[in-house]
């Protein structure tokens, strides 16, 4: 809009100049300065408002608040920000089996066998995540 509006301004204060100078009384060259204020009004307006827009933008994005570029590939800050809530969650899994480990320990060995291979499993899984291997999540059976 910015540059079809400039262009509009610009053609308006073109034409004023012309019929001035092809008149050449004083309403025409009134029209001409009126017109040439206009046009620097919408030019001081346009570029205050892409100046904003521009340092908006650059703060978003050093934030990561834009998931995706305009490419649609997912940009760095996201893509982090992702595998840092699934690795976290990784640990978190981790945590609870090391419980369930201690508290089955001499009880019940299915149950203790059953939570290290949850830890070796997720364990596999995290560091998967974090070299950046395109092998997918090792499956494992999940007995509650």
């Amino acid at each position: 809009m910015g540059s079809a509006g400039m262009a509009v301004m610009l053609i308006v204060f073109l034409v004023a100049v012309v019929f001035a100078a092809n008149q050449n009384d004083v309403v025409g060259w009134l029209v001409v300065i009126v017109s040439l204020g206009w046009l620097l009004v919408f030019s001081y307006v346009v570029f205050s408002l892409r100046g904003a827009a521009r340092k908006a933008t650059a703060r978003l994005e050093a934030q990561g608040v834009f998931g995706a570029g305009p490419s649609g590939q997912v940009q760095p800050a996201a893509a982090d920000r992702a595998r840092d809530l699934k690795l976290d969650h990784s640990f978190k899994i981790v945590q609870v089996q090391v419980g369930v480990v201690r508290e089955y320990l001499g009880k019940d060995e299915g149950m203790v066998e059953r939570a290290l291979e949850t830890i070796e499993i997720t364990s596999h899984n995290a560091r998967s995540m974090m070299k950046g291997s395109t092998d997918g999540p090792v499956e494992g059976t999940i007995v509650d």
